[in-house]
């Protein structure tokens, strides 16, 4: 028998053992710790999803006849609040900017964050210890306490009101959490790879990017999921450094939807859920590297 025959028997043989464990796994008995623990993980599931579907719900249906029926009633669906959200939120304006400012700081940040993360985990140097500390802790200060420092910074340097200022910001806040999270996942590879690419003559921006990069694709998937929610939805940096109204991002569309003396709620759940939509997307078409991402190194013990 081949080696490679004698290879695939024995894998074929593993698969088998490990699909009829998982089959036993499945047959025990329900004792009376795992009803409560499936209760409570069904429960906080439909809390977690309650306010998602209440606001989907709400957002068809017309704001006179929730008025006049309540909103724990049925009836009264309509298309318009989406139209009307769009056109009174200017909601492409806004979706245009929030892009402007997400992707590059995204972009920008995973790729930093790979390399860091790459000289940390592959070089030994006295200063690679102080270098984690450094990016870790730069995520325990409360961003609020540098926002007069970086305000005055970018006033100075004619930053002020720009996009840049805010895509620098984000990537400067972010860079620290994911290089932290690259860096524990490169050292799990196995360094033989990089040795054996050395001998053949590879240099150090070819281990990287054609070694160590394509095998990070699970956790850089789950922190671009990451990183594309806390960026695109957050406000704070924006109100904070720009000035301009048509610079704002999509979380400010949801303001203009606010009238003056009371608040159309259905309009609010549309103009909610055409916000949330991005990010979604996102979720749904990264989700297997997301959960692959999150999952390294879950069964190993």
């Amino acid at each position: 028998m081949s080696t490679d025959a004698a290879t695939t028997q024995t894998s074929e043989h593993s698969s088998q053992e490990d699909y009829r464990k998982l089959q036993e796994t499945n047959k025990r008995p329900l004792t009376a710790g795992r009803v409560v623990l499936y209760a409570f993980l069904t429960f906080m599931a439909l809390g977690w999803l309650f306010p998602f579907v209440w606001a989907l719900y709400n957002s068809f249906r017309d704001y006179a006849y929730t008025a006049a029926n309540g909103y724990v009633s049925f009836g009264g669906f309509t298309l318009s609040n989406y139209t009307d959200a769009w056109t009174r939120g200017d909601f492409t304006q806004l979706f245009l900017n929030s892009a402007i400012i997400t992707i590059p700081a995204v972009v920008f940040t995973l790729l930093l964050s790979t390399m860091a993360a790459f000289v940390l985990a592959r070089f030994s140097f006295w200063f690679n210890l102080p270098m984690l500390i450094l990016f870790t802790a730069a995520n325990l200060l409360p961003q609020q306490s540098l926002l007069i420092p970086l305000f005055r910074f970018f006033r100075e340097v004619g930053l002020l009101d720009t996009y840049m200022a805010v895509i620098l910001v984000h990537i400067a806040f972010q860079t620290g959490f994911c290089t932290f999270v690259l860096s524990n996942y490169m050292k799990a590879l196995p360094k033989s790879m990089t040795e054996a690419a050395l001998v053949d003559g590879a240099g150090v921006w070819r281990q990287y990017s054609q070694i160590v990069l394509p095998l990070c694709r699970p956790p850089l998937a789950a922190l671009a999921v990451l990183q594309v929610t806390w960026i695109y939805n957050d406000f704070f940096w924006a109100v904070a450094f720009l000035n301009s109204g048509e610079k704002f991002p999509i979380t400010s569309g949801l303001q203009n939807l606010r009238g003056q003396f009371f608040t159309d709620y259905n309009l609010l759940s549309a103009g909610s859920i055409l916000v949330a939509v991005p990010t979604i997307i996102v979720f749904v078409l990264l989700q297997k590297q997301f959960i692959s991402g999150l999952t390294l190194g879950a069964d190993k013990g």
